[in-house]
């Protein structure tokens, strides 16, 4: 079996909307995008890249809700690959495994090796879960979290909690969440000052 993960960047108040940029998703009025960049400058996080490096190694298959497809398909799916640094590593790799994609509303998909889940999302994701392979990563796309919840189709969810209350957000757990209990694997606090906080459902690997 494939795992289904859930990789956040995440504040206290449990928000996860536009961490990387200030026009990445202003979706509701959202005022505070690129929160997370913004941390990360202040606070000197470039040591922080190694964990993202590790985790991205494991990474077998992108699975996305439209709206983070759609910032992906237009930062690592035209960026060069010869890029310096975490960027070309990245791009190189999201380039060529597939990328799975939850939308009501897009009909066709532009970036190379991606692919439309269909109406029936829970089924088809339990479907891609059920074959061999490595992780499935999740970023983002917190509607789609959702949907995955409530058929208990998260493996493990791998946060990093950075020391911030936004007070407004899409949350990685709103209102009407399905009740989850997880076990925690892992803990650490990284140099810059963001927490690692690692999650697994019962039963998974």
């Amino acid at each position: 079996m494939s795992s289904i993960v859930a990789q956040e960047f995440i504040t206290l108040d449990g928000v996860i909307q536009a961490p990387g940029g200030s026009t990445e998703d202003d979706e509701r009025g959202f005022p505070y995008g690129g929160w997370q960049q913004d941390y990360d400058r202040d606070h000197g996080a470039d040591s922080d890249d190694d964990v993202i490096l590790e985790w991205e190694k494991r990474t077998e298959a992108l699975l996305l809700g439209r709206i983070t497809y759609s910032i992906w398909a237009q930062a690592w799916g035209v960026w060069p690959e010869d890029a310096p640094g975490l960027q070309g590593e990245f791009t190189r790799r999201y380039n060529r495994i597939p990328k799975y994609v939850a939308s009501r509303t897009l009909t066709e998909l532009d970036w190379n090796n991606s692919h439309l889940l269909g109406d029936d999302v829970p089924a088809a994701v339990a479907a891609l879960r059920g074959q061999p392979g490595g992780e499935i990563r999740v970023w983002g796309s917190a509607d789609l979290i959702q949907t995955l919840g409530a058929h208990d189709l998260v493996d493990e969810y791998r946060l990093m909690v950075y020391p911030i209350v936004l007070g407004t957000g899409k949350k990685l757990f709103p209102e009407g969440f399905p009740r989850t209990t997880l076990s925690l694997v892992e803990t650490r606090t990284l140099g810059s000052g963001v927490q690692i906080n690692v999650f697994r459902r019962p039963g998974a690997e």
